[in-house]
Order: structure tokens, then C-alpha cells, then sequence
């Protein structure tokens, strides 16, 4: 009750221009985190390479490698939001949301092609052994990485979550990972420092391995999303929104999809058969209205009114029977 009331006292809109609004300024936060962590890994990535170059480090070769293709997934998921900009089209009905979702295959694949180019350098180097010079800024170059590293993912994920981005967010998770792997470069250069030379291509190999890691849980986000998953207690949610809706007397098919980091959503409401078009249409206005207040991220829902059935009545979906594809 206070909550409806607090509501209907509290200025806000529903209007589809102030919705498309909100979806271009959490694309624009998805811009601006892009560019700043394009700007932190680069320059990250910038500086240990320099110090691979004095060192011949490899397990430094491959933190370093990786950062600058992390640095790098900020072009594909940046082209994504500026097309989810863009206005639906009679072609793209429903916009150029799922951009995002490419924009995520292609990281996971750059993430893949990182990892493999750093064991390509570390079993280079095991084949053919070279001692690590300058081993003190090798160290140093390592804490500059998980610094960089971390400072990043943590502004990712804060970001991606708060615009539901399934791409920034398991791009946050990737940095995040290499941060510890940067971290593992300094038990390389302890092991050269201590005059084992199979140190260093040995934790070049572990960082792969650890890279290897984050493809696995960013897939199985970015697959989810290509199939339309969607988080369980959202839908949980939605039901017991469209249920409280005054008229409603049950809820029947729901559906909801991401779109790019936003949600739209299909469902089918039970109303008394008995009342007019208009009543109908009103209840079907406000159950949208409580599913864009229940559910984050919902930018719109189609709500459709069923009459409720009569005792012996037909089904008056009857006829569309023959029309579903099992």
C-alpha cells in the first residue's frame, strides 16, 4: 500500500521517449566504462611491454598480451552499443540490442586467441631456455598488471551489472582474471631469481591454463543470452507483480528476453470475460505498468487479455491449434 501510494505522489513516466532515454544513457555508461578501460589497459599493457622487451620474460609475454587484447574487446562492444542506439527498423523490429551478444562471442574467441598465443611463447621458451634479465622490473611490471587488472574489472562489472550488460560484465570477469594471473609473474621472476630458468615459460603456461578459465564461465553467460535465457526470479517476479494487479485472475504464457542489456516481455492475463473492451484493455495497461516497476531492465511488455473460462466453454484458442509446431 505504501508503496502504491508512494507511487502515484512521485513524479515518473512511462512514456516509449523517456524509456528510449534510459536506454541510451546506460549505453553511454557502457561507452564511458569501455573508453576508460581502454585507456587503463592500454597504457598497462604500454608499459610492460616495454619491460618484455629488456627482460625476454615470457610469463610477462603473455600477461601482457593478454592485456592488450583485453584492452582491444573494447572495439567490438563498443561498436555494439553504438548500434543498440540505433532506432528499430522495419527489418530489425526489435532494434540492434542483441549486438551485445555478438560483441560477447568475439570476445570470448579473442580471449581463446590470447591464451594460445601465450603458450605458443612459453613452450617456445621451454624448448629453448634463455634467462630473465632486469628480474626487479619484471616484478614491478607484474603489480603494475593486477592493479590495472583490478581497478578495471571492478569498474566493469559495476557497470555492466547496473546496465544488465552480459558482454561488460563477464569482460569485467576476464580482467579480473587477469589480474591474477599478473600476480603469478611475480613467482616466475622469484623462480629466475633463484636460478631456475624453467620458471618463467612454466607460469607462462599457467597463465594460459588460468586463461583458459575465463572463456569457459564467459561463454556460458554469452550462450545464455543468444538462447534468451533469462535469470529465474525475474519471471518469479513478474508472476507476482501481474498477480497483484487489481483484475487479474491469473497469470498465464510468460515470456521474457534480453535485448541487448534491456528486457522485454510477452504474457497473457486472465480477466472476467464479462467485462467490456475497454476495462479489458485498462487491466492489460496497468499489468504492463506493474511488470516496468517489478523488473529491472524491462523496457516494455505486449500483454495480451484472456477471458476467463466458462464452464463447458471452448477454448477460444481453439482454432490455433493446429498452427503450433511441437
Amino acid at each position: 500500500m505504501i508503496r502504491r501510494l508512494r507511487h502515484r505522489l512521485a513524479p515518473h513516466s512511462h512514456d516509449t521517449a523517456d524509456r528510449v532515454d534510459a536506454a541510451l544513457e546506460s549505453s553511454a555508461r557502457g561507452m564511458r566504462a569501455l573508453w576508460v578501460s581502454l585507456a587503463v589497459l592500454g597504457t598497462t599493457a604500454l608499459a610492460q611491454a616495454v619491460v618484455v622487451a629488456l627482460s625476454g620474460s615470457v610469463a610477462l609475454l603473455g600477461d601482457t598480451v593478454h592485456n592488450a587484447a583485453d584492452a582491444l574487446t573494447a572495439v567490438p562492444l563498443g561498436i555494439a552499443f553504438v548500434l543498440g542506439r540505433r532506432a528499430a527498423t522495419r527489418r530489425f523490429t526489435y532494434g540492434y540490442g542483441r549486438a551485445e551478444d555478438l560483441a560477447g562471442v568475439v570476445i570470448v574467441l579473442t580471449i581463446a586467441a590470447s591464451a594460445g598465443f601465450a603458450a605458443w611463447a612459453a613452450v617456445g621458451r621451454l624448448l629453448d631456455p634463455h634467462p630473465v634479465r632486469h628480474l626487479p622490473v619484471v616484478a614491478v611490471a607484474a603489480l603494475i598488471g593486477f592493479a590495472g587488472n583490478e581497478w578495471v574489472a571492478r569498474h566493469r562489472i559495476r557497470v555492466g551489472r547496473a546496465i544488465g550488460s552480459a558482454a561488460l560484465v563477464a569482460d569485467g570477469l576476464h580482467a579480473r582474471t587477469d589480474a591474477f594471473t599478473s600476480l603469478a609473474v611475480l613467482v616466475g621472476a622469484g623462480g629466475s631469481a633463484l636460478g631456475w630458468q624453467l620458471a618463467d615459460p612454466l607460469v607462462g603456461l599457467a597463465i594460459t591454463v588460468a586463461i583458459l578459465v575465463v572463456p569457459r564461465d564467459a561463454a556460458r553467460e554469452v550462450f545464455r543470452r543468444v538462447m534468451d535465457a533469462v535469470e529465474p526470479e525475474l519471471v518469479d517476479r513478474a508472476e507476482q507483480a501481474l498477480r497483484d494487479v487489481a483484475g487479474v485472475r491469473d497469470v498465464g504464457e510468460l515470456r521474457l528476453r534480453w535485448i541487448g542489456h534491456r528486457l522485454r516481455g510477452e504474457v497473457a492475463v486472465v480477466v472476467d470475460g464479462e467485462v467490456t473492451v475497454r476495462r479489458a484493455h485498462a487491466i492489460a495497461v496497468e499489468a504492463e505498468h506493474a511488470l516496468l516497476h517489478a523488473v529491472p531492465k524491462l523496457t516494455a511488455a505486449l500483454v495480451h487479455a484472456d477471458p476467463a473460462p466458462l464452464p463447458g466453454e471452448a477454448d477460444p484458442h481453439g482454432r490455433l491449434a493446429h498452427h503450433v509446431t511441437v
